[in-house]
């Protein structure tokens, strides 16, 4: 589907709903940016703080302001099984080019459901998957062993390995798996190695706010240019680790706020960034000059 950097989106809101007109000013900074693909509705696009209603219109104004530019990503994962089913369908009509289909969550099913709940979510849409382990919020790990099993059914075709384990992403790398299934990083803050690794790309938080700045990284790390990658990867470091001195999304939409994308609102049970974070942030983002 794509190879690069993905921008798991975040979703301006105000007070009378989503914020459209900030909305389409992010997905042109994306575009314009260089970004390879964007991803609607996933983790950092708060979508379990949305209605039916307005992730169904979510979907449909991205898709028709990203205009076929770049593939657009949907995340349509849930803990229940029937309710994946019915979001993927969706989105595959309203025109997803691919999902993102997250473990699911709060059930803490066994590896054996884990595949019976991704296989029958496949065997309902025809366009490709991305399966998406994280762990930290999911409180199931997908194991290799299972993500192999996973890679045998035909459209699930990639994952997005977020668990932060170098060993694990190791080892998924040296599994023999089918010749088109990719492995991308869900983790910013380890992307240098885990391209070292062989990752085909990375779906970013901080692309949100320096898209260029994680293309260019990752880009370099495609084209074998690993000393760029590095000096850039080291002056930013700090900056994309203080992306997440709280829960995502919350710092990166007070940047995003900062840069006039939107206003610094979220959905409870979600609050906005706290007086020392945001005066971390402020001092981070000061360093790589974007205030």
């Amino acid at each position: 589907m794509f190879k690069g950097v993905a921008t798991a989106l975040i979703t301006p809101f105000n007070s009378k709903g989503v914020d459209y007109d900030a909305f389409a000013r992010l997905i042109e900074f994306q575009i314009e940016s260089g970004i390879d693909a964007l991803v609607v509705l996933g983790t950092t696009g708060e979508p379990a703080t949305m209605t039916s209603a307005e992730k169904t219109e979510v979907i449909k104004f991205a898709i028709n302001q990203i205009n076929h530019r770049v593939p657009v990503i949907v995340g349509t994962g849930s803990y229940n099984t029937v309710t994946a089913i019915e979001s993927s369908i969706e989105a595959e009509k309203l025109g997803a080019d691919m999902l993102l289909v997250v473990t699911p969550y709060y059930n803490k099913c066994t590896q054996a459901g884990l595949i019976q709940h991704f296989a029958s979510i496949a065997e309902s849409v025809s366009i490709p998957i991305m399966v998406y382990n994280v762990p930290g919020r999911t409180g199931v790990n997908i194991e290799p062993s299972t993500v192999k099993a996973l890679a045998m059914i035909p459209n699930i075709v990639s994952l997005k390995e977020a668990s932060g384990n170098i060993s694990q992403f190791i080892e998924l790398q040296s599994m023999s798996m089918t010749a088109d299934f990719e492995v991308y990083s869900g983790d910013d803050a380890i992307i240098l190695p885990v391209m070292a690794l062989g990752s085909a790309g990375l779906i970013s938080v901080a692309s949100n706010v320096i898209p260029a700045v994680m293309v260019d990284i990752v880009h370099s790390c495609m084209d074998g240019d690993y000393d760029h990658a590095r000096d850039l990867y080291f002056k930013y470091h700090n900056f994309i680790k203080t992306l997440f001195v709280e829960t995502n999304p919350i710092p990166v939409k007070f940047v995003a706020s900062r840069l006039g994308y939107g206003e610094n609102i979220l959905r409870l049970p979600l609050t906005p960034l706290s007086e020392s974070g945001s005066a971390k942030m402020l001092d981070v983002m000061i360093d790589v000059n974007l205030i």
